[in-house]
C-alpha cells in the first residue's frame, strides 16, 4: 500500500472503532468461550461455553470474572487463585 494512502486508511478505521463504540481492550476470551482458573495456581485457560472446565480448573467465583487483560479482576487473580476447596486464597510470593 503507497504510503500516502496508509495515513488515510489508518484514521478511517480509528473514526470507525471510536464511532460504533468498539474498545481497544482486549478481551480475556473469545466469543462463545469464558475464562477459567487453575486451582492452586494463577494460570488460566479459555473454555467454550458448551464445556464445562477441564481437570484442574475451575469457574471463576461470581462477580469476580476478569472481562479484559489487565482489567481489577484480571490483576487481582495475579496474586490470589482458588484452593481445591474453593476459597479464595493468595498465591505465595514468587508461587
Amino acid at each position: 500500500m503507497p504510503r500516502y494512502v496508509r495515513g488515510p486508511v489508518l484514521a478511517c478505521a480509528i473514526a470507525a472503532a471510536v464511532l460504533t463504540g468498539c474498545s481497544v481492550e482486549e478481551a480475556s476470551c473469545g466469543g462463545g468461550e469464558y475464562p477459567v482458573l487453575a486451582i492452586g495456581g494463577t494460570g488460566s485457560a479459555c473454555v467454550p461455553n458448551d464445556e464445562e472446565p477441564p481437570e484442574g480448573y475451575t469457574r471463576y467465583p461470581e462477580g469476580k470474572v476478569p472481562e479484559h487483560v489487565g482489567d481489577k479482576w484480571d490483576t487481582y487473580w495475579e496474586t490470589h487463585t482458588v484452593d481445591r476447596n474453593g476459597r479464595i486464597v493468595e498465591v505465595p510470593e514468587g508461587g
